[in-house]
């Protein structure tokens, strides 16, 4: 429980990331959204654990930094302008069914049903919060947003493949560093001169460096290393619940029946796929099973015809 409420941290701060994006950061600069955002929440952490790449860690953290950091912070900006935060955030919430099953490819981690159960009740319960409305899609938003989920989920598998291997905070400090500095030159090349800020986009992407990166990143992290791919996965759902809850604190309107249903989905699908909910299923299996086993047992039990003594195990020499 500990370790599933210490990855919940990063979700919840993502779920800001979206508002924050939209309202205050730059617009047409997705390739420099994403290096401001890496850069230095990558450098504030590698001042914390002070652990510089060694060995494979070298083309490792390249690749996760590609995979979780560089292309994802830029398609997730590129989505957050061209789509709303509704559409968004549905199309990542099918991130943990995604998850689940690159797990079971790469790292032989085979999904259980509960959590898939899971998986699919708080996709629906997504659904029921977000599409409230008729909206309009944008393809290359919708293109951004799936292919952001999928990049960044096996790179989630790969991080945890490799996660014992160093510390959480060196590993993640490594991976945003590598990530700013791929998207860095393609920034420049693609997008010109960096975006002028603004004093609210000076501290939007304060905050998104410090909170919706590095603290929320070292906590999934941490989450990953310690529990199962499906848990962490589920526990991502919380992502687009905090952008409902903000949107409505920020609106001053109340939940409709229909998102109060799709929250309540949400969160029951986040519980069913905890190792608490998985562990206390077994026990009532294996519950079940041995009452099973001793009603069969004294089912073929047999009386022994000479003998006082009835109920003899069929096994008895009569």
């Amino acid at each position: 429980m500990r370790w599933t409420l210490v990855t919940a941290i990063a979700p919840v701060a993502w779920g800001t990331n979206y508002f924050v994006t939209h309202e205050y950061l730059p617009t047409g600069h997705p390739l420099y959204g994403a290096a401001i955002r890496a850069l230095p929440a990558g450098v504030l952490l590698l001042a914390l654990c002070r652990q510089i790449p060694h060995g494979a860690w070298w083309w490792k953290s390249l690749i996760l930094g590609t995979l979780n950091m560089g292309s994802f912070f830029a398609l997730v900006y590129l989505a957050a302008q061209l789509l709303p935060t509704s559409i968004a955030s549905t199309i990542m919430a099918a991130s943990p069914v995604v998850l689940m099953l690159l797990a079971w490819a790469v790292i032989a981690e085979r999904p259980r049903g509960l959590p898939l159960l899971g998986g699919g009740i708080g996709i629906a319960g997504v659904c029921l919060m977000l599409l409230t409305g008729t909206v309009t899609l944008n393809a290359l938003g919708v293109l951004a947003s799936a292919t952001a989920m999928v990049t960044s989920s096996f790179g989630y598998v790969l991080a945890k493949r490799w996660s014992t291997e160093v510390d959480v905070l060196a590993s993640t400090s490594w991976q945003l560093i590598a990530g700013g500095l791929v998207v860095l030159p393609l920034a420049v090349v693609r997008e010109g001169a960096p975006p002028a800020l603004n004093a609210g986009a000076a501290l939007g992407f304060a905050y998104v460096t410090v909170v919706a990166t590095a603290v929320a990143f070292a906590a999934w992290f941490a989450g990953l290393r310690r529990l199962p791919t499906a848990a962490v996965g589920l526990v991502g759902l919380l992502n687009p619940v905090t952008g409902v809850l903000l949107g409505t604190v920020i609106t001053k309107e109340t939940l409709t029946l229909q998102q109060t249903c799709g929250l309540i989905l949400v969160l029951l699908g986040i519980v069913l796929g905890q190792p608490i909910a998985v562990t206390a299923a077994a026990r009532v299996r294996s519950r079940a099973t041995g009452a099973d086993s001793r009603r069969d047992t004294s089912a073929g039990r047999t009386s022994c015809p000479g003998r006082r003594e009835t109920n003899c195990a069929p096994q008895q020499d009569c």
